[in-house]
């Protein structure tokens, strides 16, 4: 094995100036090592963010329109941005700038003219200091059964991509599984069997998901959830079937199920546009209803439903 193939992912900088000269400076500095992203305004910034999440920032302070603090800010007010590290690069040294610009969240300060390598001891010092916080959050947010994501890291996915559809009104769609006679699996093989049984179908589910932003958790027990965002009922309903039939594909033999010689699973699939005047909460409600109904009906199946919403009051 080369030493190439053991080095680490090129980490991803966004430079944001409107001056091309700055930034045409600072991506001759990184090319090399890093994957450099330009923008040359405040709104640029935020949405090539939204695009692709950089691993860190190199914020011009003085821009015109939204200048570097109020970029700052937003991006820590956002969740899928929020532990971004921010740098600003400023001409003016200025305490009082400093003392702002670390309250809304920079973790550093750049002073222009830019010393070279004093830049690159910086960038590289934050640019640890942030994996290191990702592999610690990551290990917060994984299942320690199944290593899937958990019930804590489902319930802040929930809640960006509802803030998301509802500000770019795109349909977001929630698919909640149970393993159906699964009790009736643990009396009869045993809990460490059991285990192995919902790690298979942990692993089976999240094989099945094709888009970076889908996520695949433990929901809690035997039941798994997917969240995915910018995703229509039919879509949704055509991965849901994809799932349950993976699962049965598994032939995991289930003696002691009325419903099939295997494992098998029941489905509860909601779709709504997300809105004001309504929960995240709602729409696993909505999940859990239609989840209930597929047990119901006789197991093994996906129960698929637009949520519906309450009619708007009359003007």
């Amino acid at each position: 094995m080369n030493a190439s193939a053991l080095a680490p992912e090129a980490a991803k900088l966004l430079v944001v100036d409107d001056q091309a000269i700055n930034i045409q400076a600072l991506y001759e500095l990184f090319k090399d090592d890093h994957e450099v992203f330009m923008a040359t305004s405040g709104q640029q910034a935020l949405d090539a963010c939204e695009e692709a999440l950089p691993d860190l920032i190199l914020l011009d302070l003085m821009m015109p329109g939204m200048d570097g603090f109020e970029v700052c800010r937003q991006l820590k007010h956002n969740p899928r941005t929020a532990d971004i590290p921010v740098i600003f690069v400023t001409a003016q040294n200025n305490p009082e700038h400093e003392t702002i610009g670390l309250d809304v969240g920079a973790v550093d300060f750049i002073s222009k003219p830019l010393n070279a390598p004093v830049v690159r001891a910086r960038v590289r010092t934050h640019l640890a200091l942030k994996r290191q916080g990702d592999i610690l959050r990551s290990l917060a947010f994984i299942d320690g059964l199944t290593g899937i994501a958990n019930r804590r890291r489902f319930d802040e996915c929930l809640d960006v991509e509802w803030r998301d559809g509802k500000r770019n009104v795109h349909p977001l769609a929630l698919i909640l599984i149970d393993i159906d006679h699964f009790k009736s699996y643990n009396d009869l093989y045993g809990h460490l069997q059991g285990d192995t049984c919902l790690r298979a179908v942990g692993a089976v589910i999240s094989a099945c998901m094709g888009r970076a932003r889908d996520l695949t958790a433990r929901f809690g027990g035997e039941e798994f959830v997917c969240v995915l965002p910018n995703c229509d009922l039919d879509g949704a309903r055509h991965l849901a079937e994809k799932v349950r039939m993976a699962v049965q594909e598994l032939a995991i033999v289930h003696a002691g199920s009325s419903t099939a010689a295997v494992v098998t699973i029941s489905v509860g699939l909601s779709c709504v546009v997300p809105q004001d005047g309504l929960a995240c909460d709602a729409l696993v409600d909505a999940a859990d209803q239609l989840l209930y109904s597929a047990k119901q009906s006789g197991r093994n199946r996906v129960v698929a439903r637009m949520m519906e919403l309450a009619p708007r009051a009359a003007r």
